[in-house]
């Protein structure tokens, strides 16, 4: 990868061994737990590894400049053509789809 990933908390080590061996147009599998309340569950999307980058968040308001959040990102190309982007958190799995 051409960008170092820098991340507020430290990302999972499997996931960023994963990315910086990961090369643009390599399909991946992305898995995340989406919880809503209560309930949570799997989420699973396969796609085109575009990159992978992090991104600077926080508050938008005048304070202490430690609230900003950096999260790593991986962005890909689905299947239908569309461009996304996932931030990655310590629920996150990124998979290699061999043969594809």
């Amino acid at each position: 990868m051409s960008q170092e990933i820098y991340a507020s908390r430290p990302a999972p080590r499997g996931v960023l061994a994963i990315l910086e061996k990961l090369r643009p147009g390599q399909r991946i599998r992305i898995t995340q737990t989406v919880r809503v309340g209560a309930k949570s569950w799997p989420a699973t999307v396969t796609g085109v590894f575009r990159n992978a980058n992090s991104l600077a968040t926080g508050i938008a308001t005048d304070r202490d400049p430690a609230d900003d959040v950096v999260v790593p990102l991986v962005h890909f190309t689905k299947d239908n053509g569309e461009l996304s982007s996932v931030a990655v958190d310590e629920n996150t799995r990124i998979e290699v789809v061999e043969g594809a």
